[in-house]
């Protein structure tokens, strides 16, 4: 929750103001507080909509329906005023954790759990649909969890402008990855209630595997996968579950279960609340949020009076009392609130009885990645080494290592280590994409400076991104300096876009952005080709290519996509230019496309140890490590310079939250490049660097051509 702005009312209606729960396209929605102690989350709608007559109109009609959900797996409707200057829209309070933040965190549900969340959110929408509404918008960050089961929000309310998407066909409302095909059609098909039955069994999906059914990424793809593709189940091994969420997700509307249908199809049922269907981490999660609310103003905890012993990992809370108090059993939420903010170091302390000053590094050690982080590590430690062999040195650092394998879950479960340690100031990572969505929001709530140089995602998902610094081109903005190369040169007028399925979503966000921005930064044309995954012949692709006039060749995929590519193209007459994503920028490439790499370049966010603004870098790094630096390390020295200049700023030991203020307005000259960051912590600049395949090696050519250069 953040602070109320100096221009935000102290009072709506009977509700005293306490904080933001958050602000969306159609409005801000404040958590409140009535005089009786009721606290009530409330959406205030924006000035823009409150004059429009039709929007008016539609919203009263909506409150006037809400207001007849009957379920207790929906949260009730508490107040309203429609014919003010400002409409409002007051619900009942949930301080659980939404199911968004419980996967990311605690990882998926158990089969029995999904089938529990199932039903009685089955039974949620049944009402819904009862009182003549469609929800629209079922997705896991609209799912509460509390300690007696699921709560349902945001039903049908203002849905017109919230959370769409512009497609070339119009407007989508919904979230994309959880809508159905009849709302990603984006044909103007009305959505009914079988619509909320595929968003429901995407949800599950999501639930039993930690991962929406149709992937992630832009919203274009997204949106056609939804359409067109299968949904991935891989990973829901109870077969039973399976098949429900498949007919959950069959395209056509008449396929699917309805809500009443899929109540009676499930048999299992929350009949002990969270302790019977809930894994201990989401039960103490949710005692952690529950226990929150003894923070907000005017709301005293109460507590059992006679506790009952229970071990550690089974301790549970009971229930929530009326106007936000908290009743605990064994300690509960209570302890576990503390626990969770005053857990010791682990042995990071300081000599002589100081706290330490620690900088995290949260990385893939042992997976996919592992190269890639072990060098960010290496390159973290070679700068704190060199800071602390410093006589004028203010304060001593220290190095702390986790490693989080490439897996969300795993990332999730460091980067609360981390959270917890409050020794650690500051944390360099982590490695890939998923585990960077996967822990935003548990850096963000502790306000945890956390900054990523090999994550480069063009949007995650929806956060408040306060403590996150993103220090590193995003692919959109490594497309530029592709785009310079191949097609702002003599002899070019068409570039070839091969998207290779292979590559995943890093390979689709940097073909797409090549593809748009060809046309924006200039006179060219592109001729785009999806390549289904699995493909292995490239021949035929090729072949494609050329027959649309493609004179230059960019490929995005990986490094055997990239190496069959080559081979294709090697045994045609093209003699254009042809580039590739550093994705694809491996021994891998080298190994199997052979001397048919010759002549490929590459765009990189990273730049090389033959660099001269490396030259003392590499140096330090050959006498700790005995071999030249490899690429990521730079970076991750960069990021860690750039923290230990913001913390010799202070005068003494800096809070969190201060320390993520003072990078914020950081502006530091690094190695690889300046780091200064926008008002959304994202780096400012497109600094990238190019690479040439020559005799069996890349070639670091120097930083990549920029607009107008």
């Amino acid at each position: 929750m953040d602070e109320l702005r100096p221009t935000d009312p102290a009072r709506i209606g009977a509700h005293r103001l306490l904080g933001r729960l958050g602000a969306g396209g159609m409005g801000v929605v404040y958590l409140g507080r009535t005089d009786e102690g009721a606290t009530a989350a409330i959406k205030v709608i924006l000035p823009e909509y409150a004059g429009d007559e039709e929007f008016r109109t539609r919203f009263r009609r909506e409150v006037e329906a809400a207001r007849k959900v009957r379920s207790p797996w929906a949260v009730e409707v508490t107040g309203a005023e429609t014919e003010g200057e400002r409409p409002w829209l007051a619900t009942a309070f949930v301080p659980g954790p939404s199911l968004e933040e419980a996967v990311a965190r605690c990882g998926p549900l158990p089969a029995r759990g999904v089938r529990v969340l199932g039903r009685l959110l089955s039974r949620a929408l049944t009402a819904v649909h009862t009182a003549g509404l469609v929800h629209r918008d079922v997705k896991p960050g609209n799912v509460l969890l509390t300690v007696d089961g699921p709560r349902l929000i945001d039903f049908g309310i203002a849905r017109a402008g919230d959370a769409t998407a512009l497609t070339a066909a119009g407007l989508v409302v919904g979230t994309p990855g959880f809508l159905s095909p009849e709302q990603a059609s984006g044909d103007g098909t009305e959505a009914g209630p079988a619509s909320d039955v595929f968003s429901l069994g995407a949800l599950l999906a999501y639930a039993a595997t930690g991962r929406p059914p149709f992937g992630s990424g832009a919203v274009d793809a997204l949106l056609y996968r939804t359409v067109h593709d299968e949904p991935d189940l891989a990973g829901i091994e109870d077969t039973g579950l399976r098949a429900l969420v498949a007919d959950c997700l069959a395209k056509n509307p008449d396929d699917r279960p309805t809500t009443r249908v899929l109540d009676e199809r499930i048999v299992e049922d929350a009949s002990k609340g969270a302790a019977d269907w809930l894994p201990d981490d989401v039960v103490r999660l949710i005692a952690d949020r529950s226990a929150e609310m003894l923070a907000l103003p005017d709301i005293e905890p109460t507590m059992a009076d006679d506790p009952v012993p229970a071990s550690p990992g089974r301790r549970r809370v009971l229930a929530l009392a009326a106007g936000g108090a908290v009743v605990v059993a064994g300690g509960g939420a209570f302890a576990t609130w503390r626990a969770l903010r005053d857990e010791p170091a682990g042995g990071a302390a300081a000599k002589s009885g100081e706290r330490a000053w620690i900088i995290g590094v949260q990385a893939d050690l042992s997976g996919a990645r592992k190269a890639a982080g072990l060098a960010q590590e290496q390159g973290v430690r070679v700068a704190v080494e060199r800071f602390n062999s410093r006589e004028d040195k203010p304060f001593t650092l220290q190095v702390k290592a986790l490693d989080d394998g490439g897996d969300t879950g795993r990332a999730v479960k460091a980067a609360q280590e981390f959270v917890r340690d409050r020794d650690v100031l500051a944390v360099i990572g982590p490695t890939g994409d998923a585990e960077t969505g996967a822990v935003l929001s548990v850096y963000d709530e502790a306000m945890l400076p956390l900054i990523t140089v090999s994550s480069l995602s063009i949007a995650y998902a929806p956060r408040s991104r306060k403590s996150f610094f993103q220090a590193a081109p995003s692919y959109a903005v490594l497309t530029e300096p592709i785009v310079n190369r191949l097609v702002v040169r003599p002899g070019v007028e068409r570039l070839g876009v091969l998207f290779d399925r292979s590559g995943g979503q890093a390979a689709y966000m940097g073909g797409y952005a090549t593809n748009l921005l060809t046309g924006v930064l200039t006179t060219g044309t592109t001729y785009p080709r999806v390549v289904p995954a699995g493909t292995k012949d490239m021949a035929p692709v090729i072949a494609d290519m050329l027959t649309h006039r493609s004179d230059a060749l960019f490929y995005a995929g990986d490094e055997a996509g990239a190496a069959r590519t080559a081979r294709a193209l090697a045994d045609t007459s093209f003699n254009g230019p042809r580039m590739a994503m550093h994705t694809a920028m491996g021994p891998g490439f080298l190994a199997d496309a052979g001397d048919t790499a010759t002549g490929w370049e590459f765009t990189a966010p990273y730049t090389d140890a033959t660099a001269p603004a490396a030259e003392e870098f590499a140096a330090a790094h050959r006498k700790r490590f005995g071999s030249a630096p490899a690429h990521w390390a730079a970076e991750a020295y960069d990021a860690a310079g750039l923290v230990i200049e913001a913390l010799t700023a202070f005068g003494k030991r800096p809070a969190r939250t201060a320390l993520v203020a003072r990078i914020a307005t950081s502006v530091y000259q690094g190695v690889s490049r300046t780091y200064v960051f926008d008002d959304d912590q994202l780096l400012v600049g497109n600094d990238a660097y190019l690479y040439r395949v020559e005799k069996g090696r890349y070639r670091f050519v120097g930083p990549a051509p920029k607009t107008g250069t």
